[in-house]
């Protein structure tokens, strides 16, 4: 497959056959080059458990509250809330129905082979930079929670948290179609963008790049997308989204490792405190 033209991918829980099922949960799993994200739709008592995951991964949890544990720690999430898990053994009790998302690193291996779209990755992506972690927290791995919508900030729909191999975006809830004449087309120059969907519907637009094989050039494409759903736009490609419908709608944005432009924005990552940047890029 030429890097160049790496299709766009999506995974759609409400008609896709789930990757996994265990007691009490169903999941749904999309990979990026470098991430891999795990949609559990799950009832109460539902048990998500990571045996010794090499790196930290985050939790964001929908209309539903659970109890996270990581070595001797326990912690109870709330609903809509996002946890930084550290690395390690780690599990999630659910408290109630709904669902539950984890967002992991390539290096959670087993999740990246049962991917829905793991074809789409077999030649290995070399056109998205590889993932390097950035420094540990100073205060040390640990599980963290925060409640995104309690940082809201009237010049700003974006809520930025990061850790040491992730990016995460919680953006404001729509309640209304997004201004057609306000759409905010551009690309990413090797690094991909997974936009999670749990509420609402959208449609993501995308323009891919010419290459000199013209038999390889790609029409535009328009993808009509529900919830709870996960679409990963490859590097150089243009894109834009946009809510339709009159339901509310959630997206949230995921990226691997963290953006550098984002977080040399003071104020902007919301934990940037706990989670320095490396030496050289600040």
């Amino acid at each position: 497959m030429s890097a160049q033209i790496r299709p766009a991918s999506a995974g759609r829980t409400y008609d896709a056959p789930p990757q996994l099922v265990e007691t009490g949960s169903q999941t749904w799993i999309t990979r990026g080059a470098n991430f891999v994200v795990a949609i559990s739709d799950v009832r109460p008592g539902a048990v998500l458990g990571r045996a010794d995951n090499p790196d930290e991964y985050m939790v964001l949890l929908g209309g539903v509250a659970a109890a996270i544990t990581a070595g001797a720690e326990t912690i109870e999430a709330a609903p809509e809330s996002l946890t930084i898990v550290p690395p390690g053994s780690s599990e999630i009790v659910a408290k109630g129905v709904g669902y539950v998302v984890r967002v992991l690193s390539n290096r959670a291996t087993d999740l990246l082979a049962q991917a829905e779209n793991a074809a789409t990755y077999a030649d290995g992506a070399a056109e998205v930079a590889p993932l390097v972690d950035w420094p540990q927290p100073p205060g040390g791995f640990r599980l963290r929670n925060y409640k995104p919508f309690e940082y809201d900030k009237p010049d700003t729909n974006m809520r930025l948290f990061r850790c040491t191999n992730l990016m995460i975006n919680v953006l404001t809830k729509r309640t209304a179609p997004r201004d057609v004449t306000k759409l905010s087309p551009h690309s990413h120059d090797d690094f991909e963008q997974a936009s999670l969907l749990l509420e609402g519907d959208y449609i993501h637009h995308l323009r891919y790049p010419w290459v000199p094989d013209m038999s390889q050039w790609r029409a535009d494409e328009h993808v009509e997308i529900g919830s709870p759903s996960v679409t990963v736009i490859p590097p150089k490609v243009v894109h834009t989204s946009r809510n339709i419908g009159d339901k509310r709608s959630w997206l949230i944005d995921i990226f691997s490792p963290p953006r550098v432009d984002f977080s040399r924005k003071p104020g902007l990552v919301l934990n940037a405190d706990e989670y320095p940047m490396p030496e050289g890029l600040q």
